[in-house]
C-alpha cells in the first residue's frame, strides 16, 4: 500500500490521543484526524473523506459503539474499516465489539513504537479482505 491512510482517531483521554498521534506520525504513509468528542469527530466526518475510523470504546459523550453507528449513517462510510482500542479485550468483549462493527480491536495499552504498523496491517487485510487475526498486546 502506498497511499496515504486518512484515519479519523476518537478518543476522551488527552494522553492517549497524545500517544496515538506520536506513534502514528512514525509512518509518513498516515494522516490523522483527532478528536476527543465524539460530536466533533462527527461534524468533521460529515465534510470529509477518512479511510479508517480509529476509535475509543468507552467515552462519557458518546460510546464508541453508538458513535460508529451514527458515522455509518453517514453518506460513503458505510463500509469504512473501523478498529477499536480499549482496555477491555477479553473474548467477549472483542466478539461484542464485532457485533457493534468492528473490524479490528486494539488493545490497551498499546505499544507506541509498533502502533503505525499495526494499523497499516490491519488496514490492509481489511482492504485485501483476508480472514481478520487476533491483534497481541
Amino acid at each position: 500500500m502506498t497511499q496515504t491512510l486518512r484515519i479519523l482517531h476518537v478518543e476522551d483521554d488527552l494522553s492517549i490521543l497524545e500517544i496515538t498521534k506520536i506513534s502514528l506520525s512514525l509512518s509518513d504513509r498516515i494522516q490523522l484526524f483527532q478528536f476527543s468528542s465524539p460530536a466533533r469527530a462527527l461534524e468533521f466526518a460529515s465534510s470529509e473523506k477518512v479511510d479508517a475510523f480509529l476509535l475509543d470504546v468507552a467515552m462519557p459523550e458518546m460510546n464508541g459503539g453508538v458513535l460508529l453507528q451514527k458515522l455509518r449513517e453517514l453518506e460513503g462510510f458505510e463500509t469504512t474499516p473501523a478498529i477499536f482500542m480499549t482496555a477491555h479485550a477479553q473474548h467477549e468483549d472483542i466478539v461484542r465489539l464485532e457485533s457493534l462493527g468492528a473490524n479490528s480491536v486494539i488493545t490497551k495499552p498499546f505499544d507506541p513504537v509498533t502502533l503505525a504498523e499495526k494499523v497499516l496491517r490491519i488496514f490492509e487485510r481489511l482492504t485485501q479482505n483476508t480472514p481478520p487475526e487476533r491483534m497481541p498486546r
